[in-house]
């Protein structure tokens, strides 16, 4: 709520003169009129009118200033004055208005502002729900107007997903469209969420996952990838994947800015956010000789270009699903159990367990947050182990890749070298 501090204006240059403070604020007209300013911490001045209605104090906001200004706020407050003394409540009025508004405002329209409002504001990279919102939700509910929108719409949109053979997607559906329609629910535009009545559990049951490639699997799947016409450098970067543990959004957003190939340490700036202070977390990959090579190749894809993995326009990397393209296309080539790309992290983990690498160094390479009492007090990042354990793990992978793929790595030293 605004505090009242006795700030007071008269002229332009005194409203002009009102600074944001730590808490918001008001300052009222020296005409005693009703009128007064809202100045709030991030500098926004908001002008109001306050008026009795059958008793009871009403307030109606005019607009911004300096958009709006003194001269112009008094007018306005004089006419809204007027229509107040007729017997009118300004309040519930504007009320109406906006209710008749809502009659036309589509999901789309409200979709942009949902962007601009939240997802850009709270999320450091919004992509994936831009595309579920452009792939999946726009073509379905983009062209029906918020008040038309119910459960049979709500659910055809989902289960469209589901029908697709993709749940997990689908769940990711419900769950944007459910923070969609929250946010709708505080600003007014709906009554109620229709996705509340479509629980999470009939859309998508998460299993825990365990599925790792043994050597065999990693010999005969990186044999397979690295003999096939896929890009290289997609290839690469799933390779990559397995040699740093890296998440596929980490490879993906990765920019040549931050690796520093002197001191073979690769920035990772921004992580999958922490599932319970929703905050993400810097990191550091200490790269072995192979990675470096293997990034120095990509380099000489990508050329000037910023990112690691050149998208197909300037100034992009590759898009959400690249790398899932590559993967299945080069899995399909073998008669290898399906695994996913985030299985590679799991597959290097539990080999450096198995192979007797501290867990603690494992875990910080994973980017893994301890827990309990552990968490608490342990905070080393175990440099120099990790740095001896991502090389020892790299001569592991091409100990078990590198002879069948001769021609592969061989082809990579002779473009370097010309």
């Amino acid at each position: 709520m605004p505090t009242e501090n006795g700030y007071t204006f008269g002229t332009d240059r005194e409203v002009l003169n009102l600074k944001p403070l730590e808490k918001v604020y008001t300052a009222k007209d020296k005409t005693n009129n009703g009128l007064f300013l809202e100045i709030r911490p991030t500098g926004r001045k908001t002008w109001a009118y306050r008026y009795t209605f059958n008793g009871k104090q009403e307030k109606l906001t005019l607009g911004r200033y300096p958009d709006l200004s003194l001269k112009d706020a008094r007018q306005v407050r004089d006419e809204a004055a007027s229509q107040a003394a007729k017997g009118i409540s300004l309040q519930q009025q504007k009320i109406k208005e906006q209710q008749g508004q809502l009659e036309t405002i589509l999901f789309q329209d409200y979709g942009e502002r949902y962007i601009k409002e939240v997802i850009l504001k709270d999320r450091a990279n919004p992509e994936s729900m831009l595309m579920y919102l452009n792939n999946d939700i726009y073509p379905m509910l983009g062209h029906i107007a918020m008040k038309d929108i119910g459960i049979e719409e709500i659910r055809r949109t989902i289960w469209r997903k589901k029908e697709q053979g993709y749940d997990a997607a689908a769940n990711q559906v419900r769950g944007l469209l459910k923070r969609m329609f929250d946010y709708a629910v505080t600003l007014g535009l709906v009554p109620h969420n229709p996705v509340m009545a479509i629980p999470t559990r009939h859309v998508f049951k998460a299993k825990p996952r365990d599925r790792y490639l043994s050597t065999g699997e990693i010999r005969t799947y990186y044999t397979t990838l690295l003999d096939s016409r896929i890009y290289k450098s997609r290839k690469l970067g799933l390779l990559l994947s397995l040699l740093t543990l890296l998440r596929k959004s980490e490879l993906l957003a990765a920019k040549w800015e931050h690796i520093n190939f002197d001191q073979k340490i690769w920035l990772i700036p921004e992580t999958k956010a922490d599932s319970k202070t929703g905050h993400s977390r810097e990191m550091l990959v200490y790269m072995s000789n192979q990675v470096v090579e293997i990034l120095k190749e990509l380099k000489t894809i990508a050329g000037d270009e910023p990112y690691v993995f050149v998208g197909r326009k300037r100034g992009t990397h590759i898009s959400h699903n690249a790398f899932n393209t590559a993967q299945k296309n080069a899995l399909a080539l073998t008669d290898i159990p399906n695994f996913t790309i985030h299985d590679l992290r799991r597959t290097a983990s539990t080999h450096l367990n198995e192979q007797g690498f501290n867990r603690d160094a494992i875990e910080k390479c994973l980017n893994h947050t301890a827990t309990g009492v552990r968490g608490v007090y342990n905070k080393a990042e175990y440099a120099n182990e990790r740095i001896k354990m991502m090389q020892k793990w790299s001569d592991f992978v091409f100990s078990l890749i590198y002879e069948p793929n001769l021609i592969f790595f061989n082809e990579v030293k002779q473009r370097k070298s010309s």
